[in-house]
């Protein structure tokens, strides 16, 4: 247990899980019913990405020479830590939604978004560095924001977290950010 405490401090799990919480319960209470509806994605989204990206900041550790040299294989505890980020970004939504009251968005639409997003984080951290992994799913979300509707596969890949859980092109452009990403950090790591 020991190890698993040191880890967890070493990647700043705490401080990120606080700043989870938090943008969870205040896009929540901002959101309230200002949206356009019930049907309304955008504030659900905006917590599964600020989520991820509060995450993102634990996928590096203090010194990437000692975890480049450690004597553990490092494939899949990097794997569990971006599945594991993913599951408490998407269960911490869920609970903050069951709290409030109403269910704004399905299971299958948050579990989805968590994932796709912590693999393009988990893909930032492999590309960029654990210090820049927030970029790909904040541009990614910023550019879903403006989108036009879409109205053909391309424009439904790039706005796939908006898109409705069963829309088959939006859950297979998250399938394969999250095997990518996951895939891409597990086995580099995060990039110096």
């Amino acid at each position: 247990m020991r190890w698993l405490t040191l880890y967890a401090r070493s990647r700043q799990v705490p401080a990120s899980l606080t700043a989870v919480l938090i943008s969870a319960v205040a896009v929540w209470a901002l959101a309230g019913d200002g949206g356009e509806g019930p049907g309304d994605p955008r504030p659900v989204v905006l917590v599964l990405a600020t989520g991820a990206m509060a995450a993102s900041i634990g996928l590096g550790g203090q010194d990437l020479a000692l975890d480049r040299t450690a004597a553990i294989r490092w494939v899949p505890r990097r794997a569990a830590h971006v599945l594991l980020a993913g599951t408490v970004v998407a269960a911490t939504l869920l609970a903050v939604q069951a709290l409030g009251g109403g269910e704004t968005a399905t299971t299958a639409f948050v579990v989805r978004d968590s994932a796709g997003l912590m693999g393009l984080a988990a893909l930032g951290a492999a590309l960029s560095g654990a210090q820049y992994a927030w970029t790909l799913p904040f541009a990614w979300l910023s550019f879903a924001f403006v989108a036009p509707p879409p109205t053909s596969t391309p424009l439904q890949v790039a706005t796939w977290m908006l898109l409705p859980p069963d829309t088959a092109t939006a859950t297979w452009t998250a399938l394969t950010l999250t095997v990518a990403g996951t895939t891409a950090y597990a086995v580099t790591g995060p990039r110096r």
